[in-house]
């Protein structure tokens, strides 16, 4: 079994890599490779979309390598593969996105990535730091995992899911903000599961132990 991760210049690749490959290891499913080979990804089981910075700023560096999306769709909504996306690699998954302006996403989990407006005014944004996850509903990646578990969080824009039963676990910051969606074999972080300790390296586990 091969889990790639994509490597399209966005993300924290390393630390990603090295917490993939020490839960593969520990779990004995297989092998973790970072790469932007379209055949590579078209082969891959697993496919985890990482993702830093801004929304429209990711989703053209992903485009703009020749055949990288191509092969992340017929993997994993042809082929069914399981997905994780990770940040904006999550954000991604939406209808569209709002930050400078109107941007289309891969539209596989409807909903509209917009600004965080905390109800309580003192709360800074970004939206960063710790944060004590809400489990909202149960899946395989969550398995294990328990409402109050800290993850760690860094951004300004979140994910608001169209359908209810799309979105899986939320943390409160002054309201509701989404913190893991799924459908299908799909699913997305907006915490980096890479720099959450136990709460991260749990649900990679899970992620990598996954059959849909």
């Amino acid at each position: 079994m091969t889990t790639v991760i994509i490597d399209y210049e966005s993300g924290n690749l390393h630390s990603a890599e090295k917490a993939f490959q020490r839960m593969a290891m520990e779990t004995g499913t297989g092998v973790v490779i970072v790469t932007s080979d379209p055949d590579v990804i078209r082969r891959a089981s697993r496919v985890v979309l990482p993702g830093d910075g801004a929304f429209p700023a990711c989703r053209k560096a992903l485009f703009d390598h020749r055949g990288v999306f191509e092969a992340i769709d017929e993997a994993v909504i042809a082929g069914g593969r399981p997905f994780l996306g990770i940040c904006i690699g999550m954000q991604m998954l939406a209808t569209r996105g709002l930050e400078y302006g109107q941007t289309a996403g891969f539209d596989w989990i409807s909903g509209t990535v917009e600004p965080i407006t905390p109800a309580d005014h003192a709360l800074k944004v970004p939206h960063m730091g710790w944060n004590d996850l809400v489990i909202d509903r149960p899946h395989p990646v969550l398995d294990g995992l328990c409402t109050g578990d800290h993850a760690y969080f860094v951004h300004s824009y979140q994910f608001r899911v169209d359908d209810p039963a799309d979105l899986l676990a939320h943390v409160d910051y002054g309201g509701t903000i989404t913190a893991v969606v799924g459908r299908d074999t799909i699913v997305g972080t907006q915490f980096h599961p890479e720099k959450s300790q136990k709460t991260g390296l749990r649900l990679i586990a899970n992620f990598l132990r996954w059959i849909p």
